[in-house]
């Protein structure tokens, strides 16, 4: 799967460009888009405004991690992996027994969106199984990644030559796509069983543990040169107590006051 959005939406950490070398390997949007449809060209593409794009194939799909997307009411979502508990999810969200993974988490992301006055990580970690997917909200711009909590399924994410944000669960896709300025969606922390989640206009936050800060780790050649930057919770730091209680103010409202105090203590 593969997913480009430009910087206005996509709003990729700043950490991702450290990485000096390789940038004039970044390719633009378009170009990305030509290369993913060369290699699979059945490929179901989803052309959105402004020349963002999500895209997803089945070529080479494996029984243990299929691949699923979904439309609904302008939400976009890939979906990649499998979801263990998928009858009670769909027991709790009223949705048939053929309803696929894509159509569960879409329902999910309306709960968070539109229902629930419940922060995202109360619903997110429901999620139990080996699963990576993209989500697109056409009418909202918003933009929803999220990863399990081993990291059981490949993402990883970097920046275009334009800085764009660029997502796939193919490593050598995005490498072509963006050099050095790439890194994998952090699945968590050593042994810890963290999960995580980006939201533009929110940034990374851990769905675990959603009060500690997720840091960019830089990695160093032997020059001392930045040659790659990972992402980690980190567990040693808390932020602030945020209520939990509260009327219907969206989910993002929460999701930006998060990273509000997080970066007030950086």
């Amino acid at each position: 799967m593969l997913a480009v959005f430009e910087k206005a939406i996509g709003k990729p950490p700043e950490e991702l460009k450290l990485p000096k070398m390789g940038l004039e390997n970044m390719k633009s949007r378009q170009e990305i888009a030509e290369i993913f449809r060369s290699l699979w060209p059945e490929s179901t593409v989803y052309n959105l405004p402004n020349g963002n794009f999500m895209a997803m194939s089945h070529e080479n799909e494996s029984p243990l991690q299929p691949r699923s997307n979904m439309v609904k009411d302008d939400i976009f979502c890939i979906f990649h992996g499998i979801l263990v508990n998928t009858p009670d999810l769909r027991r709790h969200y009223g949705l048939s027994r053929q309803a696929t993974e894509a159509m569960i988490v879409v329902e999910a992301y309306k709960v968070l969106r539109d229902r629930a006055p419940y922060p995202p990580d109360q619903i997110i970690k429901d999620l139990e199984g080996k699963f990576a997917f993209i989500i697109f909200d056409a009418t909202s711009g918003r933009l929803f990644l999220a990863r399990d909590r081993e990291g059981r399924v490949e993402l990883e994410w970097g920046m275009a030559s334009d800085g764009s944000l660029v997502c796939s669960n193919d490593p050598n896709l995005i490498r072509e796509a963006c050099g050095k300025s790439c890194a994998p969606f952090p699945p968590g922390f050593r042994n810890a069983m963290t999960g995580c989640i980006f939201m533009n206009g929110s940034g990374l936050l851990s769905f675990d543990h959603p009060l500690h800060r997720v840091r960019a780790i830089v990695r160093e050649d032997d020059n001392g040169d930045i040659c790659g930057v990972i992402f980690q919770v980190d567990l040693y730091t808390r932020l602030p107590s945020i209520p939990r209680t509260g009327s219907a103010a969206n989910w993002a409202v929460w999701a930006d006051a998060a990273v509000a105090e997080s970066e007030q203590r950086s």
